[in-house]
C-alpha cells in the first residue's frame, strides 16, 4: 500500500530548460494530485528519495493553459524552482507529502 501522506507524484519524462535553481519539465503524474506550490523530494536513488533535496512546482501548463494542477494518468509542462533541480532527468519521479 503506497503512502497516506504523499499528494502528488510526477515522473520527469523530459527536462526542457534548466538553470541553476530552475527547470522547466514535461511530466506525466503517476499518483495524487500535483498543485502549484508543492514542494517535492525526489529519488536520488531507484526506491529512495533523498529529503535533502527540495524543489517546489511553481507552474503547469497543459494544452498551452496555465492551471493550478495535474493528476493522474495526465502529462503536463511544468516549471521547478530550488536547489535540488539538478537531479532532474527522464525517468526520476519527484514526490510531494503532506506534513
Amino acid at each position: 500500500m503506497e503512502n497516506d501522506n504523499v499528494c502528488g507524484k510526477l515522473q520527469i519524462y523530459s527536462v526542457e530548460d534548466r538553470g541553476p535553481t530552475h527547470a522547466t519539465c514535461v511530466v506525466r503524474c503517476v499518483g495524487g494530485v500535483a498543485r502549484t506550490g508543492h514542494r517535492f523530494t525526489a529519488n536520488s536513488a531507484p526506491d529512495s528519495f533523498d529529503e535533502n533535496i527540495s524543489i517546489t512546482l511553481t507552474r503547469i501548463i497543459r494544452y498551452g493553459e496555465t492551471v493550478d494542477f495535474v493528476d493522474p494518468p495526465h502529462n503536463a509542462k511544468v516549471d521547478f524552482s530550488g536547489e535540488g533541480v539538478s537531479v532532474l532527468e527522464r525517468g526520476v519521479i519527484v514526490v510531494s507529502r503532506t506534513l
